[in-house]
Parts: structure tokens; C-alpha cells; sequence
């Protein structure tokens, strides 16, 4: 059985010491669903019980590659915690990020640990619900993307859709924290 949070390859020995890591934790979150709410007193929890050093993106230098700055955080970060949202599958960063995530944890014995809020860890998995929705508006617009382009662009449109689609079923299975409907109602109202 997998050690909750714990990496696949975090039991095996290995000679070699992983390189010191910048960050403790990266936060992967979609902001217009919880960047004002559960995000920003999950950033104040961690800092009040002495875990500084969180990536927010809030703290990407201005001039740089977004996506290749926040996939080179996600490596130099220990933990990273995903805030699974309603809508977080709708978005084509929070999914870069969650697969590059996923590989650190196969590849770098980084921790992952999963906030499902307000959805459910099946819903994710299963692609099922609000959770299914959204990935389906993408998946949606990504098919209209294709239309105009060639044909090895489509082929690497549907290996991505398919790489997202097997990263949230295996995160699904990752022991995390769903919260329950009172504790979602008093992060949305504060």
C-alpha cells in the first residue's frame, strides 16, 4: 500500500542526495476560484506555522516565460499542494503544472498532497460532475484550436488531452484532503 503523500520512489535508497530545494511548498491553485478565499488562508496557515518559503504566482518576476518559470519552481520545490476547484480543469496552466507536479513526484521523490475544494476526489478522478464540466469546455475549445493547425500540431493536442486525462485519475488516488461541506462554506463566506 502507498504511504499517503509520500512519492513513489521515496522508499527506495539511493546514493545520491537530491539537490537543496528553494521552495518548501508550491502552490497550484485556479485563482479566479480560490485565490480570495481558501488559497489565501491556506498561504497564512502555512506561514503561521513557520513554512515561509511558498512559491505563489503572485511571485513571478516580470519579462519571464511563465510556463518554463513555474515548471522550473515546481522542481525546485519540496511539496507541492494542489488546490483541486471547480475549475481548475478548465485551465491549460493549472494542467501544465499539474503534470509537471505529477512527474517530480514519479521522478524527484517530491510530495504531493491534493485539497479537493469544493470537489469531490472521485469527481476528479472519474472526471465526473462540475470537475467534468470544466474539463470538457476545455477539451471543447482545444478541439476548436485544432481546425487550424497541422497535423502533428493535433497529434500533440491529443497526447497533452491525454497526459491531463491519466494525471487526474492518478491524483484521484493520491491520499488528500476533500473538505467537507461546512468547512467549504466557511472558507467561501470569510
Amino acid at each position: 500500500m502507498e504511504r499517503p503523500y509520500s512519492s513513489p520512489s521515496s522508499s527506495s535508497s539511493s546514493n545520491s542526495k537530491p539537490p537543496p530545494k528553494k521552495y518548501d511548498v508550491f502552490l497550484s491553485f485556479r485563482g479566479e476560484d480560490t485565490r480570495n478565499s481558501f488559497t489565501s488562508f491556506l498561504l497564512h496557515a502555512l506561514k503561521e506555522k513557520g513554512i515561509h518559503d511558498t512559491f505563489i504566482d503572485d511571485e513571478l518576476k516580470s519579462g519571464k516565460d511563465i510556463s518554463a518559470e513555474l515548471l522550473k519552481t515546481i522542481e525546485e520545490s519540496s511539496c507541492s499542494i494542489i488546490v483541486l476547484s471547480t475549475n481548475y480543469a478548465n485551465s491549460t496552466w493549472c494542467l501544465k503544472e499539474f503534470v509537471k507536479i505529477l512527474d517530480c513526484r514519479n521522478t524527484m521523490e517530491h510530495i504531493v498532497l491534493p485539497i479537493f475544494f469544493p470537489v469531490e476526489p472521485t469527481h476528479v478522478q472519474n472526471k465526473t460532475g462540475t470537475f467534468e464540466e470544466a474539463f470538457n469546455e476545455l477539451k471543447e475549445m482545444k478541439e476548436m484550436e485544432k481546425a487550424i493547425l497541422t497535423e502533428n500540431e493535433r497529434q500533440n493536442i491529443e497526447k497533452e488531452l491525454k497526459r491531463w486525462e491519466d494525471s487526474l485519475t492518478q491524483v484521484g488516488g493520491i491520499s488528500g484532503f476533500p473538505l467537507t461541506e461546512r468547512e467549504r462554506i466557511s472558507f467561501s463566506f470569510s
